[in-house]
This record gives structure tokens, C-alpha cells and sequence, in this order.
């Protein structure tokens, strides 16, 4: 059995995705999912279930969610002790591995370890890195504290492996073809430089030196308008390195 949290909540089976209906039920298996192994007690796993609105009898209530989550991992999976209670609360007895959250955690952190030496390999990392992905984190469970703050991080991470994907790309020579998606992640990151960075190379790369320098006063605009800053030393020294075709470039 695998666990999906990159996009809405679900369970796979042999290649098979299976949908959590219950919003309650989503969210507790969510929140185990996010510590595998990890016991998360009755009053954690209480606030963030009804943290708006309490319940009179807490322990009967978690204990149903805790019964239709279960009788659904029996039905797709046929085991009966993947939900396991313990003295403290309720544990997930999977290893991190059957998360795709903790798998793409993993990819992330290898890939960055090979982004200087080996940026060919880092590129096939941060690939399946990144096919992990359906959508934004715990999409369906965003009302619960410790599952919108995870969301947070996840996506955040995401938007960091993107950039060293891009980052590898430009390392090996593949600038072709990565402007349009780069216009794109800049467009919805517009305070992201290092994304800006990376578009000026592409776009100068593919002989469209005009194209990047606007891209630098754009970027420029914007921080000021919104965030009242100058664009970063990189960013700038970037620009005056387009302005003067300095051949590091290449």
C-alpha cells in the first residue's frame, strides 16, 4: 500500500488509486501519514479535527474516524494493522518509504547532493522527484493546522527542486525549450530571482538577448513596487553580463 499526499489524500493499491470521501477520515490519515512510525496522541489528533468546533465526547468521535479509516485501509489492503492504537494516541505502522511524501523528500535531498558533481544524475533524480506530484500538497485537508503548514513546506520544496532541475539543465547545455516554462514559474514566483535568473540565461541562450534584459526590468518593477527592494546582486550582476555578451554565458 502506498499513501499519496502530493495532490489530494489517497490510498494506492497495485497500482490502483482509492479516494478518501470522508473530509474527518481524510485528515487523520493524512496527519499519520506525515509521521510514519510516529505515535500522535488523542489530544494532537482532537485539535486539529476540531479545533473550530468542538465536540462533547472527543475520545468516541476519534475513535469512529479512527474505525471507518481503518475498516477503508482492510478493504483496499485486506491488513488489519496498519492503524495501530497505542498508550499515547494512534501510530501508522508503514515505513516512510510508502509515503510519497517522504519519497519525494528523499529524491530531493540525493538530487541536491549531486547538483555539483554529477549534474546529469541530478537531473534524473529530481525527474522522479517530481512525478510524484498531482497537485498541490494535502489539497483536500487544508483546513487542519499541522497538514496546511506540511503543505506549505512540501510545496515550498517542490519550488526549490524545480529551480535546481532548471539549475542541472542549464549545467549541461539544455537551454532549448526552457524558456516557456520558466516564463510560467516566474509569472506565479515573481519574487523568486534565482527563477528570473535562470530565464535571462535561457532566453540569452536562444539568441534573445532583448527578451532577458526585459526580463531583468520587469523583475525589477515588480520588487519595488511590492516589496519595495533592488534586485539582488546576482540578478544584477547577471544583467550587466547580458549587457556586455561577457561569454561565461555560454
Amino acid at each position: 500500500m502506498e499513501i499519496e499526499l502530493l495532490g489530494s489524500v489517497t490510498l494506492r493499491q497495485a497500482g490502483r488509486r482509492h479516494g478518501v470521501a470522508s473530509r474527518k477520515v481524510r485528515t487523520v490519515l493524512a496527519l499519520l501519514a506525515l509521521s510514519p512510525g510516529v505515535p500522535l496522541s488523542l489530544d494532537t489528533l482532537a485539535d486539529e479535527l476540531w479545533a473550530d468546533k468542538p465536540v462533547s465526547n472527543v475520545r468516541n468521535a476519534l475513535q469512529a474516524n479512527i474505525a471507518r479509516l481503518r475498516k477503508l485501509v482492510f478493504t483496499v489492503t485486506g491488513e488489519r494493522e496498519v492503524v495501530r492504537t497505542v498508550s499515547s494516541g494512534y501510530l501508522m505502522t508503514v515505513p516512510a518509504e510508502a509515503v510519497d511524501a517522504h519519497r519525494f523528500s528523499a529524491l530531493a535531498q540525493r538530487g541536491a547532493a549531486l547538483l555539483g558533481q554529477d549534474p546529469r544524475g541530478a537531473i534524473t533524480v529530481f525527474e522522479q522527484a517530481l512525478r510524484l506530484w498531482r497537485g498541490p500538497a494535502l489539497l483536500d485537508v487544508a483546513d487542519c493546522t499541522r497538514c496546511r503548514l506540511a503543505a506549505e513546506q512540501l510545496n515550498e520544496r517542490r519550488l526549490t527542486v524545480q529551480e535546481d532541475l532548471i539549475s542541472a539543465r542549464l549545467q549541461v547545455g539544455e537551454h532549448h525549450g526552457l524558456s516557456h516554462d520558466l516564463k510560467q514559474l516566474v509569472a506565479e514566483n515573481p519574487a523568486r530571482e534565482r527563477l528570473s535568473e535562470y530565464l535571462m540565461i535561457s532566453l540569452y541562450r536562444d539568441g534573445r538577448q532583448g527578451e532577458a534584459v526585459s526580463v531583468f526590468h520587469s523583475t525589477r518593477k515588480w520588487l519595488g513596487a511590492e516589496l519595495g527592494l533592488e534586485p539582488g546582486p546576482g540578478l544584477r550582476r547577471l544583467y550587466q553580463s547580458i549587457l556586455m555578451q561577457d561569454q561565461v554565458l555560454d
